[in-house]
């Protein structure tokens, strides 16, 4: 766990420079805006440990699947998010030494990420070998309001003596991945072109054939005034650049205005890239930096408004929740129903950049909550435009009959993970499609969309579902063998109790939705029942037989469901018992000792407590709450979130609120020592989920918002808004009172502790005592 960033409620800062943290602040100070992301790699040349990551959503590169001994069912590829154009680039030297804070002594060295108005600012004092101290000052932003830009201030000042800097704004195509196979390079260059204003290349990817065209323009102001030198053109493979050499004198700021356009064949046809590029580049310039960072302070200004959460009497809290939101807002806007989350959004290339079950079992809450209904409902129509590519991964495991398996691991709706543990075996991820589709029914009373679209896809599901399952003649029950749960540290087991309740829960659900979607649209269900072959009154039957047979592992002395047949032949070990040495486990410990313990990489049988809570009294959450939690090493970014918000429903303040600041600070004190691979974009939502549905008590019952709010005794108050339905609400919590405001011209009844609560339009209610 590191403690190097200053607690503050808006902003995150790193004060004096550490090489050795350099690759994790690249992470922390991020930037994006949905459509393209930058790490936040330096301007200037820097020859020590760094990961260079620019990124264009939606672009992908398909490696080939490495692994020791091909298996009949294996992806061919895994979908690499691709490191693409380096349009940050400004080169520095100053009379003949480059300016590399690897080389140089840095001095006042602070960094700090505006979450409020959406930039990132680095300012330093360098001294070269030679002893010339400049005083350098960087400003940059992608722009939310004309998504597929970025812009930056450099400004540099000699401080000790007058000479010559010579300047090289430039865009770079010629970059590689860091988990690239063999070192391959991922880019061709298709086209460039270089002026003395700027200019652009345009690349494509040798598979797939992603065109993205990278442009700029630059313009360079000593003490504010605009100068113009002769220019030296600089082409080269995939690059182009402008070197100027500039006289200045001690005390005079030179400023480089750079602008950047990232211009994408997955949203304009490859032959307008160039012209679009240009336009773009016109346009933006034409704006100036301080208007496009004035329009970009008002943007963000309208994104805080809708979703922000304010903490007051915590400053690490309150940090940790802006940061989680600020990135989810950069990640990602639901304004294109071909992209997704990332598991590290635009912070890294980890995971593949590819969508994971992350998106609808974590995500999904807090866009539905914080956003218009049509972000969420894109979420859901991704995987829908999917669903053939599901039938087919099933097929490649020899599944039949328009069975679907959604991927572990997706670009396209195509499985590409290459661990066979997880290609194979984690095939709870089918469970949270299907849920997702029963979570935005009942947030947004959208069933029009189980008709349109949802229906289908649970079918597919159900079908695989029954397929996967068999009979044991043993146990008279149907079982689900050969799994890896939620807890990826155990592999090909049977009868994952998390597994075999949401199977049973999908194939229900279905059933459900075939009568609801018969019974309101007679004429749409005969359609799809055509279209997809189905026997309703034959399968149906077969899925209610499995439901009802379905085997659950249980240990009836302790009052628990077991995560799997066998989990108590293992040694019991808590996690307290534990040398802290040992931690965390999967960089400590092999995974033969790993697969052989107890413990628990996230929640498991607690994640099905979680989603199916209705079905369970709180005794039984509770006595297993109190069994696999100790056991637990939150060892997932995806862990905290989950027993936090139970822990707050069985009462444990103190617990809930310690996982709540696991969850919000994960990256920011990077507990398991991985944030430099990127953040934790998709577990962030679970921070919000942490507050919302944890300490604010907020479910869905019966079409009707519920919340039984408390507050960590850390706290004076906490106050988050929820559009729900037709409504906008702000909830104020406080040591002694709860205020909940209806901002929306029709009245509600919520729910409060239980007790029914009338809100009318644009007043607040305040319940005293709380």
């Amino acid at each position: 766990m590191k403690d190097y960033i200053k607690h503050d409620e808006w902003n995150i800062i790193e004060e004096g420079f550490d090489p050795a943290l350099n690759c994790i602040s690249e992470s922390l100070f991020s930037i994006g805006n949905g459509r393209m992301g930058q790490r936040a790699n330096f301007e200037e040349r820097y020859s020590g440990d760094s990961l260079r990551g620019s990124y264009v959503a939606g672009v992908y590169y398909p490696d080939k699947t490495r692994v020791g001994w091909w298996k009949n069912g294996y992806p061919e590829y895994f979908a690499k998010v691709l490191n693409s154009a380096n349009w940050i680039g400004i080169d520095i030297e100053i009379d003949g030494e480059v300016l590399d804070l690897a080389s140089c002594k840095v001095k006042d060295f602070r960094r700090i990420l505006n979450m409020k108005e959406g930039y990132l600012l680095r300012e330093f004092t360098a001294v070269t070998a030679s002893g010339k101290e400049v005083k350098v000052r960087a400003q940059r932003f992608c722009s939310i309001v004309d998504d597929q830009t970025g812009v930056i201030r450099f400004t540099v000042m000699p401080v000790n003596f007058s000479g010559e800097i010579r300047v090289t704004p430039y865009v770079d195509f010629d970059v590689v991945n860091k988990d690239s196979n063999y070192g391959e390079k991922f880019w061709d260059e298709v086209a460039r072109s270089v002026t003395d204003e700027g200019g652009w290349v345009v690349a494509r990817t040798v598979k797939l054939d992603f065109h993205v065209a990278t442009g700029m323009k630059y313009v360079i102001r000593k003490d504010n005034n605009q100068i113009n030198l002769p220019v030296l053109r600089i082409e080269k493979n995939k690059y182009i650049g402008n070197l100027v050499s500039v006289p200045v004198s001690a005390g005079e700021e030179l400023a480089i205005e750079k602008y950047a356009a990232v211009i994408s064949s997955e949203n304009h046809p490859k032959d307008t890239l160039k012209s679009i590029c240009e336009t773009e580049l016109t346009r933006i310039a034409g704006k100036g930096f301080d208007t496009m960072l004035k329009e970009q302070k008002a943007a963000w200004e309208l994104k805080w408004e809708e979703s922000d959460i304010r903490i007051k009497g915590d400053v690490s809290a309150q940090q940790g929740i802006r940061f989680n939101i600020f990135q989810l807002n950069q990640t990602y806007t639901g304004e294109d129903e071909r992209l997704n989350i990332g598991p590290k959004g635009f912070t890294g290339e980890k995971y593949g950049g590819s969508t994971y079950w992350d998106t609808e079992a974590y995500c999904l809450p807090f866009y539905l909550s914080t956003a218009d209904q049509n972000v969420a409902r894109n979420l859901l129509l991704y995987r829908y435009k999917h669903l053939q590519k599901a039938i087919e991964n099933a097929e490649k495991l020899g599944f039949t009959d328009g069975a679907a398996l959604y991927p572990m691991v997706t670009m396209n709706g195509e499985e590409c993970h290459n661990e066979w543990e997880i290609t194979f075996e984690e095939i709870h991820r089918n469970g949270a499609i299907a849920y997702a589709i029963f979570d935005y029914v009942r947030y947004t009373g959208d069933h029009q969309y189980v008709i349109d679209h949802g229906l289908e896809v649970l079918i597919a599901i159900a079908r695989f579902w029954s397929q996967r399952v068999n009979y044991s003649e043993a146990k008279q029950k149907y079982v689900i063998l050969g799994v890896t749960g939620p807890n990826e540290y155990e592999n090909n087991v049977n009868n994952n109790w998390y597994t075999n309740i949401i199977a049973s829960w999908c194939m229900e659900y279905a059933i459900d939705m075939v009568r609801y979607v018969r019974e309101h649209d007679e004429g749409r269900f005969i359609q799809l029942a055509q279209k997809v072959k189905f026997r309703e009154a034959e399968e149906i039957s077969r899925w209610q037989n499995i439901i009802d047979t379905m085997y659950y592992p249980t240990d009836e002395e302790k009052g628990t469901f077991l995560q799997q047949e066998g989990y108590l032949d293992k040694e019991q070990i808590l996690v307290g018992d534990l040398p802290p040495e040992h931690l965390p486990l999967n960089q400590k410990w092999s995974w033969d000792k790993i697969l052989r313990s107890c413990f628990i990489k996230q929640a498991d049988v607690l994640q099905g407590l979680y989603f199916l809570e209705d079905r369970f009294d709180e005794d039984t959450i509770r006595r297993n709450y109190e069994f696999y939690e100790p056991r637990t090493v939150h060892e997932s970014s995806l862990s905290p979130c989950v027993h936090s918000i139970q822990a707050a429903l069985l009462g444990k303040k103190e617990k809930s609120y310690e996982l709540y600041l696991r969850t919000a600070r994960l990256d920011l004190d990077d507990y398991n020592n991985d944030t430099e691979d990127g953040c934790h974009i998709t577990s962030m939502a679970g921070t919000w989920m942490s507050v919302v549905k944890g300490f604010g008590g907020m479910r869905i019952k019966d079409g009707q918002l519920h919340f039984n709010p408390f507050i960590p005794d850390q706290w004076e108050s906490y106050s988050f808004k929820i559009r729900f339905r037709a409504w906008l609400l702000k909830i104020i919590v406080a040591q002694d009172k709860v205020e909940i405001e209806n901002r929306s011209e029709t009245p509600v009844i919520i729910y409060l502790s239980g007790k029914p609560l009338e809100l009318h339009p644009l007043k607040t209610a305040l319940v005293p005592g709380h």
